[in-house]
């Protein structure tokens, strides 16, 4: 197993004396990994980053950078870690410009046109067509590309990216994607990620950790259930779906209570399947399906209503129900499988 690059102990984190917007009691994250990151907007994602990359302070607690302490713009990460926002920022400058910026800071400007141009190439951007362009003549998925390219020319220990495929198109996307994946094949970069696009970080990471309420929820986190609860027959509590359908659960610490279910709790049958006793049966349609890269399984979406569930098959069940995206499913799983978000 790879030593941790970044490792966190008992960590909370709030702004201007308000409560935790994070609090992570132990936390590490191997070199040369890719780590995603997932939860609602609010979960605390960004902030992990901001901290992450040592641009602020955590209110308590310590991340320790190579096993060694670590302050925010000190020499010991200033030039090793760099983070990609999920607006991109660039100078008033050509792309050439914004991309040899950190080389020169760094001291490493000799050849640096040539470093340039091999940064916008690891995002599909020929330098031939691009280096001289200004930053106002860039679409967005250019923008976030010429942005990323830039911090790719450094080569650093650990790359933090944030929504990096929010505002850009399917193409950019892929490009994204295979750029960060040559980073840590090339140079062993680090990467944090942090994207509400789960298929395009299923297909990437080593790992994903679940963020909720500034806590990492337990592994297996994959589906969030929320309120409205209403008590129901036979001791359980229930809320109605659009479109149909009946969510069953047990009794919540309150009737907002935010449920958690597994993925690997959820079974799949075909639409017309009989029903087993006692167990939530749900009719949806398959939105989508991915290979998750680090247990080589099938990720299923399925969409019943408004609401997505997430479902993980071995690839023999989906070829025996000979699953694609708009086949009509049935789902199934045991109310006592939910369990509950602390309140805290």
């Amino acid at each position: 197993m790879k030593p941790p690059l970044y490792t966190i102990r008992s960590l909370v984190h709030a702004y201007d004396g308000g409560p935790p917007v994070l609090a992570i009691e132990r936390l590490s994250v191997a070199a040369g990994s890719i780590l995603g990151l997932v939860g609602p907007n609010g979960s605390g994602k960004s902030t992990l980053l901001k901290l992450l990359a040592f641009v602020e302070k955590p209110t308590r607690g310590e991340i320790r950078f190579k096993d060694r302490p670590a302050a925010p713009f000190s020499d010991a990460v200033r030039f090793q870690v760099t983070l990609l926002t999920q607006e991109p920022y660039l100078m008033r400058r050509s792309v050439h410009a914004n991309v040899a910026y950190g080389l020169k800071l760094r001291g490493r400007s000799r050849d640096c046109r040539r470093q340039v141009a091999a940064a916008l190439s690891l995002v599909g951007l020929a330098a031939e067509r691009f280096a001289d362009r200004k930053w106002y003549q860039l679409s967005g998925g250019e923008a976030q590309r010429v942005s990323l390219a830039a911090r790719l020319a450094l080569q650093p220990e650990a790359l933090l990216l944030d929504e990096p495929t929010a505002s850009v198109d399917a193409a950019s996307a892929e490009l994204i994607k295979a750029a960060v994946i040559r980073a840590r094949d090339q140079w062993g970069t680090t990467l944090v990620i942090a994207s509400h696009d789960r298929q395009w970080l299923y297909e990437i990471c080593d790992d994903s950790l679940h963020l909720f309420r500034g806590r990492i929820l337990e592994s297996g986190a994959d589906n969030l259930l929320f309120g409205p609860w209403q008590p129901g027959p036979a001791g359980f509590w229930h809320k109605p779906l659009a479109g149909g359908g009946v969510l069953r659960v047990p009794p919540p610490p309150d009737d907002q209570a935010v449920g958690v279910l597994d993925a690997r709790a959820v079974s799949l049958t075909a639409r017309g399947a009989a029903s087993p006793p006692g167990l939530n049966t749900l009719d949806g349609v398959v939105s989508r399906l991915v290979l998750e890269k680090n247990t080589r399984r099938i990720v299923a979406t399925i969409s019943v209503g408004l609401l997505a569930l997430t479902v993980k098959l071995d690839p023999e069940r989906v070829q025996a129900l000979h699953l694609y995206p708009g086949k009509a499913v049935r789902i199934h799983f045991a109310p006592q499988a939910v369990a509950w978000c602390d309140p805290a």
